[in-house]
């Protein structure tokens, strides 16, 4: 019995092996995402500071831009440089329970820095990725919406659930 379950062990091994180190690369989403598309928030208040360009939204924020949504209890918007009058969304930074979606994945963690130009998510504070039925924890995800790849740092624990085989019932 033990020869029989040795090369799935060692295939296992090959191809997960990699996921146990500091870091594991991902797909996230789709890379259809355009970072260019508007960014809409809605949230239960909004306090506005024109002077060093920002803004804070509170309360069951939620971000949406093309498939993209994020949220989270408060997210504050960093906007272009201040005092040119630009409304040109910079940069989102979300806190309080954090949930990001696209497509048909889904990440959560304590918090998220969204840079609007280069599309790049940072979710920090035990993040969980899941997709499908596949699960994949860490401290640090770090996705790229336009490529839709991704990296999960930070002792990396990962759950696959094995595909159903093809034509098993009939």
């Amino acid at each position: 019995m033990f020869l029989r379950s040795l090369p799935f062990a060692t295939a296992f091994l090959l191809l997960a092996g990699p996921l146990f180190a500091q870091g594991a690369s991902i797909g996230f989403g789709n890379s259809d995402h355009d970072s260019s598309l508007p960014v809409e928030i809605t949230a239960d208040q909004l306090d506005v500071n024109q002077t060093d360009g920002r803004a804070k939204f509170t309360g069951n924020v939620v971000v949406g831009q093309g498939e993209m949504r994020l949220t989270g209890e408060v997210v504050d918007v960093e906007y272009g440089d201040a005092g040119t009058g630009t409304t040109e969304i910079k940069r989102l930074h979300a806190t309080g329970g954090v949930t990001l979606v696209n497509g048909s994945e889904a990440a959560e963690g304590q918090e998220a820095v969204y840079t609007i130009e280069s599309g790049e998510v940072v979710m920090t504070g035990d993040v969980l990725l899941t997709q499908g039925d596949n699960a994949m924890a860490g401290e640090k995800l770090t996705v790229n919406l336009q490529t839709g790849t991704g990296v999960m740092e930070g002792r990396v624990r990962v759950v696959f659930q094995p595909q159903e085989q093809q034509g098993a019932a009939q």
